[in-house]
């Protein structure tokens, strides 16, 4: 049997009873006795009823649940008693001595209620340690005061919580029906005692509250968020219901707790229902404008009053305070609005403060590292989120990751693009991605993307750019060393003995023209070799089938000393490819070789087309070369192949880009700029 709508029963059937019960007492006769209408507390009851209802349907066995429902049936049959109460000592009916010792004696437990849910929320659990221990003398002072209550003398119970003799009404009732017989001393000394001890027992709640919000993280920071929130929101009612007349207080409490219930019950079990950072900024600039005014609203009635003296009436007086309040509080909203908001949800209030910020710092950074750290700061300062990780995608494909804070075990990926293009990704935690965010917000953190997309980009490229600088020099220093070991191994010793050969053969030729014959065939034999030789080196330097059969014609005979047996390649262009620039022709020709070499080696292709198209409005070479092999692994690592294709796109500004085929195989899709300003490099 679930014990949650039982209780909720008890406490919906109590209250409508409650108020019926009211309803028949005058207030005359209530002021005599001191107490309020008991259909406040009842409706408490059923709020606090209601709240652990919910949470004991999300979590049957949550003891928050099961001690919110407890307590408010009890709460309910408590305002029930203090109506019957009334009711009877009016008309003389049964039944007056137990809804005394109900609301009277036992209604007190009642202040266990704050100490429990304080030191249970959100888990249900009591703290841990030394500290556990702690939370349970803390519980024991607080139960002093109900305990004392019902087995003291009702005169010395009403001496020490209120001054004056019991209402006649009620000296006609049994009040003590347990009394213990202890001096009247002892039991003066031990309810002042225990009244003292009521205040002192929340000391260790609150600076348990304290701690899990210090150390609580990810979703539970965002329950202790509603604690807090609460907690301001009873402070502010509290007050506001002190200005008013006394009899507003029962009205006071029962907001309060319906508040703290609603709250308690929807940090559990939906936490990110509404923003509650918004809702908590919200609540602490109002009740501080409140405050602020109605200062305000006594010191211009007191110095009015005392300047002006009998010249202003009280009405003339009430004008001026409303609008020096107006003026004021016209000034003040806005920036305490905006002071309270920065320091509860970030400074996403203020985009203009953000961005600039973020471009400011960016300028004072040197390396894109620490541009994608300043980013993560910035985003986490601006959101008020615990971990921000920024993802970079290199040319090269290796991953760059910076992060701020500890990272979540849930978290989610929103894509940083730059041009249209996917160069990273911006990790957040999964339920900071699911609050609902502003229409400014969501501007504001594409903002801040973008800017430092741009920048993170521009110093990327940078730092390609002075590699791919180093590389060239680097290159061209190593094909002049090859080339000169060459000349000078190769092509120098064979023109040397070529040379020797001839001269051999000239002297020879005098004595015996056979032999210099012979001698001049080996002689041009030699110079067959060195000029197989050069050939070698010139292919080295530019493929001559470019210049021979063209771009198209060069990578199909590519493709057909590639060839393995069951395999198909079409070479297919589109567009005008003449007038390439010669960087970009054998750009193309050695990506696509690349591409083909290692599809003939791991793709197990039987069909393969190559794909040249020339966009003149865009102003590049596209190469497009799809398989239909075993595809790409799930976690494939970049080899030399995949690199060098990457980085012969690179150089010329342009891009090449791995991915798996639809339905099966792999595609090599390679974007090169066609500028007439290109430079032959990497040739």
């Amino acid at each position: 049997m679930r014990i949650g709508p039982v209780l909720f029963a008890i406490a919906a059937t109590a209250m409508p009873a409650a108020v019926l019960l009211d309803m028949q007492v005058p207030q005359a006769h209530r002021a005599v006795l001191g107490l309020q209408p008991g259909g406040f507390d009842a409706m408490t009851g059923v709020a606090l009823a209601t709240a652990g209802m919910v949470v004991l349907s999300r979590y049957p066995r949550h003891s928050l649940g099961l001690l919110m429902s407890a307590f408010g049936a009890w709460w309910a049959l408590d305002g029930l008693a203090s109506s019957w109460l009334a009711y009877a000592t009016m008309h003389a009916l049964p039944g007056g001595s137990a809804a005394f010792s109900i609301y009277q004696r036992l209604g007190a437990g009642l202040v266990l209620l704050l100490p429990l849910v304080l030191l249970l929320f959100p888990d249900g659990k009591l703290p841990s340690g030394w500290w556990r221990v702690v939370s349970l003398v803390s519980l024991a002072l607080t139960s002093l005061l109900p305990l004392a209550l019902i087995a003291a003398p009702s005169g010395i119970a009403q001496a020490t919580s209120e001054p004056g003799p019991i209402p006649a009404p009620l000296q006609a009732l049994n009040l003590d029906p347990l009394y213990l017989p202890l001096p009247d001393g002892v039991w003066t000394a031990l309810l002042l005692l225990a009244q003292v001890c009521v205040p002192l027992s929340l000391v260790a709640p609150f600076v348990v509250v304290v701690r899990r919000y210090r150390t609580a993280t990810g979703i539970d920071r965002m329950r202790m968020r509603w604690l807090l929130w609460a907690a301001v929101v009873d402070l502010l009612v509290m007050l506001t219901f002190r200005l008013l007349p006394s009899w507003f207080g029962s009205v006071g409490l029962t907001v309060a707790v319906i508040l703290t219930a609603g709250s308690v019950a929807i940090g559990i079990v939906r936490p990110d229902l509404v923003d509650v950072d918004r809702l908590l900024g919200g609540t602490l600039v109002y009740g501080i404008l409140l405050a602020l005014t109605f200062v305000l609203d006594l010191l211009v009635l007191g110095s009015a009053g005392q300047l002006f003296g009998p010249r202003l009436n009280e009405g003339e007086r009430l004008v001026i305070a409303v609008f020096a309040v107006a003026i004021l509080y016209a000034q003040l909203r806005h920036r305490l609005w905006r002071w309270v908001r920065r320091w509860v949800v970030g400074d996403r209030d203020d985009p203009y403060h953000v961005v600039s910020g973020l471009a400011e710092r960016l300028e004072r950074t040197d390396d894109s590292e620490a541009q994608l750290l300043t980013l993560a700061r910035t985003v986490a300062r601006a959101f008020r989120t615990p971990y921000v990780g920024v993802e970079i995608t290199e040319v090269s494909g290796e991953r760059l990751l910076v992060e701020d804070g500890e990272r979540p075990a849930e978290t989610r990926a929103l894509p940083i693009t730059y041009r249209g293009e996917r160069i990273g990704r911006l990790l957040l935690p999964r339920q900071v991605a699911r609050r609902r965010l502003t229409s400014g917000d969501e501007r504001l953190l594409a903002d801040l993307i973008r800017q430092a997309a741009a920048a993170a980009r521009a110093v990327r490229l940078a730092e390609e750019l002075q590699r791919g600088r180093e590389r060239i020099v680097s290159a061209v220093e190593d094909e002049r060393r090859r080339l000169r070991r060459e000349l000078h191994d190769g092509l120098g010793p064979t023109l040397a003995a070529v040379a020797s050969r001839i001269d051999t053969a000239r002297i020879t030729a005098r004595r015996s023209g056979e032999d210099a014959d012979r001698i001049l065939g080996l002689a041009r034999g030699e110079l067959t070799g060195m000029l197989a030789e050069v050939r070698r080196l010139v292919h080295g330097l530019r493929p001559p089938a470019l210049d021979d059969v063209g771009l198209v014609g060069a990578i199909r005979q590519q493709a057909e000393r590639l060839r393995a047996p069951g395999l198909t390649v079409r070479v297919e262009e589109r567009g005008d490819l003449t007038g390439l620039p010669a960087a970009v022709e054998v750009a193309a020709y050695r990506i696509a070789s690349e591409a083909l070499t290692n599809l003939v080696r791991h793709a197990q292709a039987t069909e393969c087309v190559v794909s040249l198209t020339r966009d003149v409005e865009a102003g590049c070479l596209n190469v497009e070369v799809v398989d239909d092999g075993i595809g790409l692994p799930a976690e494939v690592v970049a080899g030399v192949g995949l690199v060098s294709l990457r980085e012969r796109a690179a150089e010329l500004g342009g891009s090449c880009v791995v991915t798996s085929a639809v339905p099966n195989g792999t595609r090599v899709q390679t974007r090169l700029p066609v500028l007439t300003a290109v430079r032959e490099v990497g040739v």
